[in-house]
């Protein structure tokens, strides 16, 4: 699937155009960036908008499917925060990476309600301002209901996508964060023997019992990667 343009950045994936522009009434032109180094606010929040939107006409799953098609337009070659300072964005990441951040915390907040109330608060918040990407951060963070520091350095300041790894042994399920900034912790839901569980992995191995059980399946709705490894030592 090859990016589409509309003007100076990504249109959404209907090729209308009219979607993520509509979005920016929000972000951009309600919030707006101090430096064009923390442009993410304006397209990963407006990118993200145009999830929302399909949420709301075609249902959850769609909303969720629109969101996760777009992994595939993403490059992993530098950071979305550009250099601040000197007039340098960072990479076009912003849109579509930008958009599966939100995506991802969205998950990590686990209340639909609690993340509507975080959404229009930003726009309360911040209304007709000009922001530094870190107050948008700390904002979030402060209201998901956990310190989420981490999740933002790992998307917005590194290139690597989080890798959950896991064993099955004799010492049961062994799991852990690898590919990963320094202190990220972040939870993540999964499926293990078929049954819903919320994992708090960190860089650290963690087991759990997991007797007779085999299959683990990391909800598609965060951005990670997960990979079976051989039984680690602990």
């Amino acid at each position: 699937m090859e990016p589409l343009y509309c003007g100076a950045g990504p249109r959404n994936l209907s090729g209308s155009g009219s979607g993520h522009k509509s979005g920016h009434e929000w972000f951009a032109n309600n919030i707006t960036y101090k430096d064009v180094a923390d442009m993410w606010v304006h397209e990963g929040f407006t990118n993200y908008s145009e999830n929302l939107y399909t949420e709301f006409y075609f249902g959850k799953e769609a909303g969720a499917d629109y969101v996760i098609g777009t992994r595939a337009l993403i490059a992993n070659d530098s950071p979305i925060i550009g250099t601040h300072g000197v007039n340098q964005e960072g990479s076009r990441d912003m849109y579509y990476k930008g958009g599966n951040l939100l995506h991802t915390i969205r998950q990590i907040v686990n209340d639909d309600e609690k993340w509507r109330q975080i959404l229009r608060g930003l726009n309360k918040t911040f209304y007709h301002q000009t922001v530094d990407g870190s107050q948008i951060e700390a904002y979030v963070s402060d209201h998901a209901g956990r310190n989420i520091s981490k999740v933002f350095d790992q998307y917005l300041r590194d290139v690597r996508i989080p890798v959950f790894e896991y064993s099955f042994g004799n010492k049961g399920l062994q799991y852990r964060w690898n590919n990963v900034v320094e202190g990220f912790d972040m939870p993540v839901k999964v499926k293990i023997g078929g049954k819903d569980e919320t994992l708090y992995p960190t860089s650290a191995w963690q087991s759990i019992k997991a007797k007779g059980i085999k299959t683990l399946v990391v909800d598609k709705n965060f951005y990670v990667e997960a990979k079976e490894t051989k039984q680690a030592s602990m």
